[in-house]
């Protein structure tokens, strides 16, 4: 097991193309929704127990050695707007292209040859994090931390919030960031008696209707 590649994969400088989008955060600011340190964390929050737990669990769900094809399929099927499935698949071709690079393994290349047109972000980085000798629950983690660290990092830029504050925010979902990664975890070990239907298909529906309205924006600093 290499734990140390654990921290490439969660660098916000590894060049997956996260940096690009807000998570969400844009449409929230605009709205009013998220203007200060407080509401960024109960916007994280609730990205992190809904989104942040179906992207942990497929990427967990990957990183088991569980059919990335089908896991595909799932994502799909938890992703009810089209502009998030879009979204997705980018930085899932984006991500797989780094980590090619990388981590280069023959389920990559399947993966890549199957999906050439990107699959889900989550299955991608649950992949690469089993082709860089990472365990489930690493994966669960890295998803999870990605889902709340991009519209902290979106925020400071939209809102010129201070970093420390953003930062702070972070370092106080840490406890939920456990929680989600061991929930992801225990549902990845249902599969086998239960099937995909045992990992998550938690909803946001506002997350949902501001990403689809979001791409219709003719003027935008990210790109979801």
């Amino acid at each position: 097991m290499n734990r140390a590649a654990l921290f490439v994969l969660a660098d916000g400088r590894f060049p997956a193309g996260g940096h690009a989008h807000s998570g969400g955060a844009e449409p929230a600011v605009a709205a009013g929704r998220v203007k200060d340190a407080d509401s960024l964390e109960d916007f994280c929050r609730g990205r992190l127990h809904t989104a942040g737990l179906v992207a942990a669990s497929l990427a967990a769900a990957a990183a088991d050695g569980h059919d990335p094809l089908a896991l595909d399929e799932a994502a799909d099927a938890r992703t009810p707007v089209h502009a998030l499935r879009t979204t997705a698949r980018k930085l899932g071709r984006q991500m797989m292209r780094a980590a090619r690079a990388t981590w280069p393994s023959a389920e990559l290349d399947h993966l890549a040859a199957a999906r050439p047109q990107g699959a889900h972000q989550p299955v991608v980085l649950g992949t690469v994090a089993r082709s860089a000798g990472l365990v489930p629950l690493d994966a669960a983690y890295a998803a999870a931390y990605e889902t709340v660290s991009g519209p902290a990092t979106a925020t400071v830029r939209l809102l010129s919030l201070d970093p420390f504050d953003a930062t702070a925010v972070l370092a106080r979902l840490a406890p939920d960031l456990d929680r989600v990664a061991a929930a992801a975890v225990a549902a990845t070990r249902r599969i086998p008696g239960e099937g995909l239907e045992a990992l998550p298909a938690a909803s946001a529906p506002l997350l949902d209707i501001t990403a689809q309205q979001h791409a219709a924006w003719p003027v935008r600093l990210f790109a979801s």
